[in-house]
């Protein structure tokens, strides 16, 4: 099995391969594991196959995650690995310390993930934790060396910053009149120079902001 293959068969799915790490006995891989793939969405083709999934038609919550879990479970059924979810819990799987173990994704200025493709816009519908141990490539560098850190500034509110994240002042943003971080997503993602070429259409963004938001106080 070759991560080149899988990468097209992610893709086939509406899928990227955003990393992958060779997990040791610190990382909680089920018992067995020789490799851990991170999963996103491929875009921008991602947001038309889902909202044309029955998932996203049923009017059942959280269509999202049942996409995934049919998608990535079916997947890794084939495979004969196993499929995680960062929903499933508790226990949780630990996604953020996955992601970091890639080398693909590092902690940004503003503390959350970014990858080197997919910039602060990076996010994880799940992962296969496969049996074989794959020959991974090396990582790149941080994207965010060099790089003057827009997403320090682009909150209106500050809400994000490398000491804190002032979760009560960005909701209470989001609740307020003609805020487009409702409509377009986050502005310190958007600042990000990679999250601006990765293609996530603004109504996926919309979609993640309202489950995000959660229902009037």
């Amino acid at each position: 099995m070759k991560l080149a293959t899988l990468e097209h068969q992610a893709r086939r799915r509406h899928l990227a391969v955003l990393g992958g790490f060779h997990p040791g006995p610190e990382d909680s891989a089920p018992e067995g594991t020789g490799t851990i793939l991170m999963l996103g969405p491929d875009e921008p083709g991602f947001w038309p196959a889902f909202t044309a999934a029955p998932e996203y038609r049923d009017g059942q919550p959280d269509p999202m995650d049942r996409w995934s879990k049919r998608v990535i479970g079916g997947w890794a059924a084939t495979l004969g690995g196993t499929a995680l979810f960062p929903s499933d819990g508790p226990p949780f799987a630990p996604f953020y310390s996955w992601a970091l173990r890639t080398g693909r994704i590092h902690a940004s200025p503003i503390r959350l993930l970014v990858h080197d493709a997919a910039g602060l816009m990076v996010s994880f519908r799940g992962a296969l934790a496969l049996p074989a141990r794959l020959d991974l490539p090396p990582a790149p560098p941080s994207p965010c060396e060099g790089c003057p850190a827009p997403c320090l500034t682009a909150c209106p509110v500050e809400a994000l910053s490398p000491e804190h994240y002032d979760l009560d002042a960005c909701r209470d943003w989001l609740r307020g009149p003609g805020t487009d971080c409702m409509d377009r997503g986050c502005r310190a993602r958007r600042a990000c120079p990679l999250s601006r070429r990765h293609g996530r259409l603004d109504a996926q963004s919309a979609f993640h902001m309202r489950a995000f938001l959660g229902p009037p106080a």
